[in-house]
């Protein structure tokens, strides 16, 4: 492999690149990714690259690897368990490969403790994939009314997708910060990305997960015609016979 990154931004950039192909595989990409992962194949593993790519395949033959390798042998779990725990299962480990891997060329490339702390502390402002892929976790309501509000977001059909303007005015502006406030650690099940109150969002109302409406490709349009929202991610389960 001649991509070695030197730097902890390259560290950190090289990171995320592998995140976003795996939290790919493991909810956009779900579909071809349980198939890939045959229990009737040989041990395989998950892999993520810094092109945001992903990849089902057989572990590195030479020993010791180049890289950390990611768990081994993911395939085997698929069919012995509920799809959703198997998921969360293989998005930890893929959580603990990808710390290996970015504390891997730490080591190598001598980063000191400041760095190593700098580099643990970027990483650690991004949600982790286990917390994109199961939708935790997500801001405690402040209070009764807070969680009624959000949730009626949710079921009615008039809100549901409904873009989140910006205040204007001070009154207005009140109203929008509470709810920006109340929303702003709801993550995107696709990207992983933070609640922001000039995007427009749209709720599954199969796993109640929330999404960018640009990450799965539903205009705010389109979602005024939607009686029930469902993701890739469940409109997959229900399709798989």
């Amino acid at each position: 492999m001649e991509y070695n990154p030197r730097t902890v931004e390259d560290v950190f950039r090289d990171f995320k690149g592998r995140r976003a192909g795996m939290i790919k595989a493991l909810t956009a990409d779900v579909e071809e990714f349980y198939q890939q992962c045959d229990p009737e194949k040989e041990n395989l593993c998950l892999y993520g690259f810094p092109s945001e790519q992903w990849e089902v395949n057989l572990p590195a033959e030479e020993v010791p690897p180049e890289l950390p390798e990611p768990a081994l042998g993911i395939n085997f779990a698929r069919d012995g368990m509920q799809e959703k725990d198997w998921l969360a299962l293989v998005a930890v480990h893929s959580d603990a490969w990808l710390l290996s891997v970015a504390f891997y060329f730490g080591a190598r490339f001598g980063f000191d403790k400041a760095d190593r702390k700098r580099l643990f502390n970027m990483i650690n402002d991004l949600p982790t994939i286990f917390e994109v892929v199961t939708g935790t976790p997500k801001k405690p309501a402040k209070d009764k009314s807070a969680v009624s509000n959000h949730s009626s977001n949710k079921t009615k059909s008039n809100t549901k997708g409904a873009k989140f303007s910006k205040p204007k005015d001070e009154e207005e502006g009140l109203l929008d910060e509470e709810e920006e406030d109340e929303h702003g650690d709801t993550l995107c099940g696709a990207c992983g990305d933070n609640y922001a109150s000039d995007e427009f969002w749209i709720c599954c109302d199969m796993c109640e997960r929330w999404f960018h409406g640009k990450c799965v490709k539903i205009t705010p349009a389109r979602a005024e015609h939607i009686k029930q929202y469902k993701c890739p991610t469940c409109s997959n389960k229900r399709a798989r016979p």
